[in-house]
């Protein structure tokens, strides 16, 4: 038994998912950061299996990937120092109770 196209996407939609829900339901912001993160790596595998099964000759797909990896390795270290700069002035991390851009 071969695994197909579908199988990839089924597992990317399951992952995307459970990130979606880890995003939308958590209060901690670092949980929310890593749930963007599953995301961003669900729409990876996407990428490369379409890119593998549609045009296995061109590496488009794997070019992709490799950006949205770079551009999320960036996105982790903003938001990572956005959330220790919080937490030293308000020693929370919880996103309901930062209201710093509040008057």
């Amino acid at each position: 038994m071969s695994v197909g196209l579908n199988h990839y996407i089924v597992v990317s939609a399951i992952l995307f998912s459970i990130g979606l829900y880890g995003a939308l339901s958590r209060r901690n912001a670092v949980t929310i950061l890593m749930s963007i993160e599953l995301m961003l790596n669900a729409v990876n595998v996407v990428m490369v299996a379409f890119s593998r099964y549609i045009t296995p000759q061109a590496l488009t797909g794997q070019v992709f990937a490799i950006f949205v990896m770079t551009v999320a390795a960036a996105e982790v270290a903003v938001g990572l120092s956005i959330v220790i700069s919080i937490y030293r002035n308000r020693q929370t991390v919880e996103v309901q109770e930062i209201d710093m851009m509040r008057w």
